[in-house]
């Protein structure tokens, strides 16, 4: 069989009839990515291939870099100042060992899908692959803008720190009919949660000058967050974001809070229990915000973040050095967290994703303890970083069917910082299609394509338009 075919990963006749005429033809809304909305407005053509695929500078694809170092690729090949020839040829023989990663369909299907290329991508194929991808890049159809509408995409939600004044968001709002697609910001306030950090007391102050509340106590920094809140929705933002790394639900009162900011800014020693109440009771209010905005909260919990110390200080965040976590408790202290919540009717629309898969069980059945205003209110994350692969996306979309209600999920994200990677919602949705084809094998779901062909187009498209509201007037 040709290395992805028609068919890929399409193992019955009611899985290619279900993607072919169904999913295939349905535009993408990506709820959750990393893109610089800087980029999309400057729309500039990228030198070559390396700089749209590896690396540009200081960003790039750290999951293409943890690959290369495990396969002995020197730093100055990866993030360093070498040649950005040598740097692909370097990918290039990374690839032609990661037969079985997720990276090494992914990154034939940008090929495929982008530049025509159906080659088996390797050390010898890659001078060829460069010289006719990088022609390519240089045309029209190249530029970040039109990457975006050949995806067929229609709103995506950038990655954004509260403080941020949103200036592309408002630039690129300005031409939206031109440019056939929504580019809005999503709230991730983590700078305003990790108060051990050395630069927090700083973070206040630019908060502070951004919002034009002094932030003096922890209801003032409410307040703050409040008034940006209400800047994020005038740029169309509905949805938040927050990383939970790790998380004990813990109360606390606002003098205690008070307290603990003070000592915070000044760089005081914290007690484990003053952290975890200060962001409990920050995650608290948060929730209540996105009530308030009738926003969606998304949760990313259970990770170790920056565990390789000396590298992290070289390269910073995001350069590759994250695992998955493993705090066993953490889902039973979210569950604390929602029934505290729920006393005051205060739980806002939130999808729930977790680094670790011993996480999903207890958090897919708990969510439905708490269903109620709205259809799935609480959904279960698609399989997220790690877990998204075929494994892991059948995995999670068996779950969320198994405890919960299939039809009603959002369906899938990118969580990229690279216009190539649409392709990742090709590959979810002939995964879902070939996961309902199998059911239909087995006699566990009905030979319905009208039914089952619906079920499809909502999971790839319509719920997520319905359920964020990107479209609805203002």
């Amino acid at each position: 069989m040709t290395l992805l075919n028609d068919d890929f990963l399409l193992t019955t006749p009611m899985a290619k009839k279900l993607f072919h005429d169904h999913a295939s033809k349905m535009p993408i809304i990506d709820y959750h990515c990393h893109l610089d909305p800087k980029e999309i407005y400057e729309n500039r053509n990228y030198k070559n291939i390396t700089r749209i695929w590896v690396n540009d500078g200081s960003v790039g694809d750290h999951y293409k870099w943890r690959l290369m170092r495990a396969n002995g690729v020197p730093e100055k090949l990866i993030t360093g100042d070498g040649d950005d020839y040598d740097k692909f040829i370097a990918w290039a023989g990374t690839i032609e060992k990661s037969l079985g990663n997720p990276l090494y369909e992914w990154t034939h299907l940008e090929l495929k899908r982008f530049f025509g290329i159906d080659d088996i991508f390797n050390k010898k194929s890659a001078p060829a692959i460069w010289e006719k991808a990088n022609k390519l890049l240089q045309t029209d159809d190249f530029k970040p803008r039109n990457l975006i509408k050949r995806s067929n995409v229609k709103a995506l939600c950038t990655t954004d720190d509260p403080a941020s004044d949103l200036k592309y968001h408002k630039l690129l709002k300005e031409e939206e009919d031109q440019n056939g697609f929504k580019v809005l910001p999503a709230m991730r306030p983590d700078k305003a949660l990790h108060l051990t950090d050395d630069t927090y007391g700083e973070y206040l102050d630019q908060l502070s000058d951004v919002s034009g509340v002094k932030i003096s106590s922890f209801k003032t920094l409410i307040s703050a967050m409040r008034q940006r809140f209400e800047y994020f929705s005038s740029m169309g933002g509905k949805l938040s974001d927050h990383g939970l790394n790790f998380f004990r639900f813990a109360k606390a009162t606002d003098a205690e809070l008070d307290s603990i900011i003070e000592k915070a800014r000044s760089n005081q020693a914290l007690t484990d229990h003053e952290i975890d109440q200060y962001q409990t009771m920050l995650i608290e209010n948060l929730m209540n915000l996105n009530k308030e905005f009738n926003w969606t909260m998304q949760f990313h919990m259970n990770v170790i973040r920056n565990a390789n110390k000396p590298m992290f200080k070289q390269f910073g965040a995001d350069g590759g050095f994250d695992s998955m976590g493993t705090q066993p408790d953490i889902a039973q202290e979210f569950m604390k967290l929602l029934i505290d919540m729920q006393t005051e009717n205060e739980i806002p629309r939130a999808i729930f994703y977790s680094l670790n898969q011993n996480d999903w069980l207890q958090l897919a059945t708990g969510m439905g303890d708490f269903q109620q205003d709205g259809v799935q209110k609480l959904q279960l994350g698609c399989a997220w970083w790690f877990n998204d692969t075929f494994d892991g996306m059948k995995k999670q979309l068996t779950m969320m069917a198994e405890q919960s209600l299939l039809p009603n999920f959002v369906g899938m994200l990118t969580d990229s910082r690279s216009f190539l990677s649409y392709p990742r919602h090709e590959y979810f949705r002939r995964v879902l299609c070939n996961v309902i084809g199998e059911w239909v094998q087995r006699g566990q779901a009905p030979d319905d394509e009208d039914y089952l062909g619906q079920i499809v187009e909502d999971i790839a498209y319509n719920n997520a338009y319905h359920q964020f509201h990107f479209f609805d007037k203002d």
